[in-house]
This record gives structure tokens, sequence and C-alpha cells, in this order.
């Protein structure tokens, strides 16, 4: 049993929030609180230009829609350690960004989400435009730009989270609000230190770069080998169909029979390899597990998947925490496609084994003479995923099903260009997992600096960049 004896001052005076809850003072966060205290560390709030921690609001409350382009509109699924997420950017009409200059974003801003299940996730701006966000983010804006990159990595750090899981405990909350964010105690490094986690920070978002910049090498490679590089969809209103065709699909709503997918299936069989059906290159994973109620699992669902390079992140669940759709049992190397909402792109390549996989995704596994590589790129190119649409069936949460996708056409790509293909996408998941690994480096380098010291920090930082020939 754990439990923590605290002077009635201290719940009035030196805490500030007024807390009388035990989880407030479990003895991990009263640590925390000592180490922060020792360090004389700063309250955000003080760091930051004057009232530049804020949040937005949601342009449909005020009367606004969401534009096909405009200023990017961020939200808390759009944060990521030391970037952001631009892959499902809505947007906002020029109009509502200046009635709303309170929440604009600009590059160097940290941005953390405050609503739901997603709070403590951080992210940073990076893109040179401005954008805008809703409530669910908040903006932290330092007076000294200098601090940015390492405000970055502190926040992911076990010493600041350990404060946001503090102040959003109590009541079954699932909030933080704005006095929180601020009340966030940072402890600043000195200059030489700073610049050190910079430029390991700066070395992961040029690994992360390079990592999209070989994606893209491997999608260009592949649109021109089967013809469609320049290919751009033509939605029809009106077209003609025979009533035996809407008799064969047993379909008569009027978006299977758009002409652009035959124009997308007419491409693909006529490449000059031939073509063959998913299912005649790639058998299916139906492996299922049994679950332990007191076992560690690595799950993989819909939303663990980044659709805008396929990498993976699972989240770690007991046995019994596990969702009822927790059925596949993955292996490493097999090819994940999602069957909710499959125009998305969540299709991914899985990198280890005994992960957990949900049952909303159609697993394959090579069999033919295709490579994975080649069915990962193919099946996320922009025809191929909107070619997924024919077979949506369901509005608000439209889905296909596991025979739609085994009976997708499939490229026979020469082995030259799969190899090529297959060349680049392995080392883009090997420069996205050492962008990963930098950043994490960094991460623990800033808890070591504020734990023991700023020189002993220097030296680990010193040796696991060795490691990497960095």
């Amino acid at each position: 049993m754990q439990y923590s004896v605290v002077n009635y001052k201290t719940v009035l005076i030196e805490d500030e929030s007024m807390r009388f809850d035990a989880d407030f003072y479990m003895p991990d966060f009263l640590k925390n609180a000592g180490l922060l205290k020792e360090k004389n560390a700063e309250k955000l709030d003080n760091l930051c230009t004057k009232k530049r921690i804020t949040k937005g609001e949601t342009p449909l409350w005020q009367g606004f829609s969401y534009e096909e382009t405009g200023i990017p509109f961020v939200r808390s699924q759009d944060l990521v350690f030391g970037s952001i997420k631009n892959d499902e950017f809505v947007f906002v009409s020029e109009k509502y960004h200046k009635l709303k200059k309170r929440s604009e974003i600009q590059n160097g801003d940290s941005l953390i989400a405050i609503v739901g299940a997603t709070i403590g996730v951080i992210g940073f701006y990076d893109l040179n435009e401005p954008a805008n966000c809703n409530q669910a983010v908040a903006i932290i804006r330092l007076n000294n730009q200098t601090f940015s990159k390492y405000i970055q990595v502190f926040l992911h750090s076990e010493i600041a989270q350990k404060q946001i899981k503090r102040f959003q405990g109590g009541n079954a909350r699932d909030n933080l609000d704005l006095d929180e964010v601020r009340k966030i105690k940072v402890i600043l490094p000195s200059s030489r230190f700073n610049s050190t986690i910079e430029q390991i920070f700066d070395k992961a978002k040029e690994k992360i770069n390079h990592s999209k910049s070989l994606y893209s090498q491997a999608e260009q490679l592949l649109l021109s080998e089967l013809g469609l590089a320049d290919w751009k969809p033509k939605h029809q209103l009106t077209f003609v169909k025979n009533f035996s065709d809407t008799q064969k699909a047993k379909r008569i709503d009027a978006e299977y029979f758009q002409p652009k997918y035959e124009e997308i299936i007419e491409a693909v069989k006529k490449y000059k390899g031939g073509f063959d059906l998913i299912k005649g290159q790639f058998k299916q994973n139906k492996k299922s597990f049994k679950k332990i109620l007191n076992e560690e699992y690595q799950y993989i669902e819909i939303g663990s998947v980044n659709i805008s390079d396929g990498s993976t992140e699972p989240m770690t669940l007991q046995g019994d925490e596990l969702p009822a759709n927790a059925k596949i049992k993955l292996q490493k190397n097999d090819v994940i496609v999602s069957k909710v909402r499959p125009y998305r792109g969540a299709i991914g390549i899985v990198d280890n084994e005994n992960y957990v996989g949900s049952g909303a995704f159609t697993v394959l596994q090579e069999n033919g003479a295709v490579n994975k590589e080649t069915l990962f790129v193919y099946l996320r190119l922009k025809p191929l995923l909107d070619f997924s649409l024919k077979f949506n069936t369901g509005t608000s949460y439209p889905t296909i099903t596991d025979e739609d996708i085994l009976n997708f056409p499939l490229p026979k790509i020469d082995s030259k260009t799969q190899e090529e293909i297959k060349k680049k996408i392995t080392e883009m998941y090997e420069t996205k997992r050492l962008s990963k690994s930098l950043l994490e480096i960094a991460k623990r380098g800033v808890e070591m600096a504020i734990e023991k010291d700023e020189q002993e920090a220097e030296k680990w930082i010193e040796s696991e960049l060795k490691a990497f020939n960095l």
C-alpha cells in the first residue's frame, strides 16, 4: 500500500491547486515535485510571451465549416514527438483564421493535447506557414526561441509527464485547463547542454525528412511503372450502366459504378508484366490467439498505424485490457490493411514478432512473386486508395471486407523494380527507427541532466551516439 502524509499548509498555500484528492499526493508525484523544487524549476508561464499559452476553438461552433484547402487546422491527433502529422490536416478559411488570431500557431511552437485520451501528447510545429487549432490543443510559445527544441524534449520527459498526469487526476477528469499547463515546471539547461539537445533534435528531424523522401521515391517509381504518375480522378455525376451489371455486383449505388474505378483497373490490367489478384500472390493470416488476463501484450489497432509512412506504434496492454476486437496473432513482415475507412491508408508492415492485431485489419503474408514492400506501396497509392471507395458499405463508418481486398487486382511488377522499391522502403523504416532513437536519446539525456548532472548526461549521450556511428 502507498500513502503520503501532507501538511495542511502545503495544501492551502504551496500547491496553489487546492486539491484534496489522494491521487494528487501520490508518493511518486511528491518525489517529482521535490526534485523540481530542489532544481529551482520555473513555471512554464514565466518562460512564455504574454498570453501565449492559449488554445483554439472548433470552427463548426462558430458557423464555419472545414475547407478543402486553406489554413492548416491542427487537432490533437496530429501531434507527434518532435513534429506534426500533416497527412490528415483539415483546413479553415483565411477569414476564420483572421478572426482567431489568438490561436494562430507559428513555427517553433510546442503543442500539447489537453482533452481526452490523448492528454499529454506533445507536438512541435515545424512548418513554415501559419496554422490554427481547436480547443483540444494548447499552444506554447517561448519568449526565448533558443530553448524551443529543448522545451519540446523536456515536455516528453518523465519529469514533465508526471506533472501532467498529476494535474489531470481527480474526479475522473479528462482534460487539463490552461492554468494547469501554465503551472508545469521546467528546468532550463546551460547554453552548452541546450545546444547538444538541439543538435540531436535537428539530426532526428533530418532523418525523418529523409525517410519521407525515400517513401516518395518508391511511390513515384511505382506510379511511373504503372503509367499512373499523372492520373487525376474524374468524378462523373452521370453515366449509364446496364441493369445486368447491378445484378452481377449485387449493388445499386452509383458510387460503386463510377467510371474512374474502371480507369484504375484498366491501367493495372494493361501492365506489361500482367496482373493477378492479391489472393494469388499473398495468403491471409487468420491466426488467432488466446489471451492470458495477467500477461502483457503489444496491441496494434487502426489508430496505431501512422498513415504518412505506415509505421506502427503498438500499445502495451494487459490481457484483461485488450478490446474484444483484438483477434489476430501478427507475425513479423505481415502486411496489415485497414478495412475501416480504407481510403485513409492505414496500411503498414509489421516490424516485430508477437504483436496482437485488431480484427479490423486484413493481414497478408508473401506467397508469390510480388514482395511485401511493393504491395505496401501499391495499396497506399492515391489511385488505389480511391479505388477502395468502390467497395465501401456504410456511411459514418465505411468498411470493406477481407474478400474485397483479396480480390483487388495486383500488377506483377518486374523483379528489378520490386528490388528498388524494397531497398527504399527498407531504408525508410531503418531511417525512421534511427530518428525515433535519437529523440529518445535526447529525452533520456534531459532526464539524466536533471536527475544527476549535465556532464554525466553529455558523456552518456556521446556514448549512445557513437553506437549509431553519429
